[in-house]
């Protein structure tokens, strides 16, 4: 699974000699001798003190070198295009699949003019390379956190060399390997990776950015500079056993539960209650421990459970993996199950919503909307068509299409009061709240019963009314697909909600100073980080009171017609 360096073998006995990092130009042509896993192109170099003197100087090089009839490129070498303390990758022009002395004259002139004045930077021409399959950028550690990979962002679609480095890439790919694993790569990569060792090992560095290229099945290598961190390297021992950890508690969680439908589970970190936008994908301690205990360890699936779906309420929703917060979406899924529906149809959706998941991971932030069905709309019956692809059969769609209507009726009647009876639970937290506050109590049991009364009168219920909410979305969108309002008139109608956000806003336009912090000050960014300062610890940071202040937020009016009242009486 994952072995030491030494195991593994990929350090070798170091060379005689240790080259070192000069300019782009240089740097490349002293490798030629030393690389074996890729080609270097051949190079012209000349500095633009020497293009000055003797402008024609590119022609007879290019000329000499026999390169005049193909297609060439012109680089860039500035001396502080690459340092150890900083990359200005891109700063500077490269001009390619150049023909003709012409161009390649004003290609010369460009980039010398575009590194400016200094003579000692150098300019150099190599042949252009096409017929590119792949092409991308490798660092050999994660320029973000320091972790032991390689991490290839790469482009093996449009045929270009700089469709990484540039941005311009539409369907770009990251590929990451720990260095220490032993998992089968993908041939290509797994060439440009040996490629990274052999110079992690000439340079007797393990942090590079390397730029590579593979034409007609060879292996190019067209740049390589000592990578910038802005954080200390992870200790490679310390990051094997956690991911070791990782793996294990992986491979365990995807063996079939005898209480969860769905043979495996996928994870994610913005489905369902969202933990990367809630608390972020690298949450503090005690931010990750909050946020557990007031929402997915329990709370979650009781909200569920109350509201008529699938009891789940011994599984936590949230896996911790070393302090990364993902989502088992398996145990999502299964929440959005109408408790009502037997055990080989809940099989059988359970499966449909993970292989689409898995088929469409960018729908992961909205699995409520784009993959489960979690609710009766006006366009339910056209929607579960899709289902009729994928083996379900007539009687089983009927089923579950009645089962939605009745728990969707259950929520939103206004005989069941659910959804309300949890709208007013939330007054009673601000009641609980100031009681507990002023008492006497030791402050660890004040923690433990402010704790105790956020779950029962605020993310609880808070949990009920999100899910009010999402059916509320869920039907104004059916509402547009069967014709009865436009796009346009939905959002109309969602402007002219009064929202939290519109809220603020006017009270900051409207109020002084002290009477909004007496309102907002209790609030902070990141609303389980409590160690982020307050609005009224910081309020300067956040909120501007020295400025000129005006209402922007207008709450636009909408109304039906009465035609389209009278369809939408008939189809509710």
């Amino acid at each position: 699974m994952f072995l030491t360096p030494q195991e593994y073998g990929w350090h070798r006995q170091r060379s005689d000699f240790m080259l070192n990092f000069t300019t782009k130009a240089e740097t490349l042509k002293a490798l030629i001798p030393y690389v074996k896993t890729a080609e270097i192109l051949p190079l012209l170099i000349f500095s633009a003190g020497e293009y000055r003197e003797n402008n024609s100087l590119p022609i007879k090089l290019i000329r000499d070198g026999n390169m005049e009839n193909i297609p060439l490129i012109v680089r860039s070498s500035a001396k502080n295009e690459d340092t150890s303390e900083s990359s200005n990758a891109g700063k500077f022009l490269s001009i390619a699949n150049l023909k003709g002395e012409s161009q390649i004259n004003e290609a010369v002139k460009q980039v010398a003019d575009s590194m400016g004045s200094d003579l000692e930077n150098n300019i150099f021409i190599q042949p252009y390379l096409s017929s590119i399959s792949m092409s991308g950028v490798v660092f050999t550690l994660d320029p973000n956190t320091g972790g032991n990979y390689f991490v290839i962002n790469y482009d093996d679609e449009t045929g270009s060399s700089c469709s990484v480095t540039d941005g311009t890439g539409r369907n770009l790919k990251t590929f990451y390997c720990f260095k220490y694993s032993d998992a089968e790569i993908p041939d290509e990569l797994s060439r440009v990776i040996s490629l990274c060792r052999e110079l992690e090992n000439i340079f007797e560095c393990n942090a590079l950015d390397i730029e590579f290229a593979f034409s007609e099945g060879r292996l190019y290598l067209l740049q390589v500079r000592k990578l910038v961190l802005r954080c200390n390297a992870a200790d490679p021992d310390e990051q094997r056993k956690n991911l070791g950890q990782i793996c294990e508690k992986i491979k365990h969680s995807m063996l079939p539960h005898p209480d969860l439908h769905g043979k495996s589970t996928v994870y994610g970190v913005m489905p369902d209650w969202n933990p990367a936008e809630m608390i972020g994908i690298r949450p503090s301690t005690l931010a990750l421990s909050l946020y557990k205990e007031i929402i997915t360890n329990g709370v979650w699936a009781y909200q569920r459970d109350n509201y008529g779906y699938r009891n789940l309420r011994s599984f936590p929703l949230m896996q911790d993996f070393c302090g990364f917060p993902y989502v088992d979406t398996r145990v999502s899924f299964n929440s959005f199950l109408p408790k009502e529906l037997d055990g080989e149809l809940c099989e059988k959706l359970t499966e449909y919503y993970l292989e689409k998941l898995r088929r469409c991971p960018e729908k992961h932030d909205k699995i409520e909307f784009e993959i489960a069905y979690t609710c009766y709309t006006f366009d339910l019956p056209k929607r579960l068509e899709e289902l009729k692809e994928h083996g379900f059969c007539d009687e089983e769609l009927k089923t579950f299409t009645d089962a939605l209507r009745r728990l969707t009726n259950s929520i939103i009647c206004k005989d069941s009061r659910l959804f309300r009876t949890d709208f007013e639970k939330i007054e009673i937290l601000q009641k609980k709240h100031a009681q507990i506050i002023n008492s006497n109590l030791e402050t660890a049991d004040k923690i433990y019963w402010l704790l105790e009364y956020c779950k029962r009168y605020g993310t609880l219920p808070f949990a009920g009314l999100a899910r009010a909410g999402f059916i509320a979305v869920e039907l104004l969108r059916s509402m547009v697909s069967e014709g009865v309002i436009s796009e346009g008139e939905r959002i109309s109608y969602m402007n002219s909600l009064s929202t939290v956000g519109k809220m603020i806003s006017n009270d900051f336009s409207e109020l002084s100073e002290k009477a909004f912090m007496k309102k907002y000050g209790h609030l902070r960014p990141g609303t389980y980080d409590i160690c982020s300062p307050r609005y009224d610890m910081s309020g300067t940071t956040y909120f501007d009171f020295s400025s000129e202040r005006t209402v922007t937020n207008e709450v636009e009016s909408f109304k039906l017609s009465i035609l389209q009242f009278s369809e939408l009486q008939k189809m509710l």
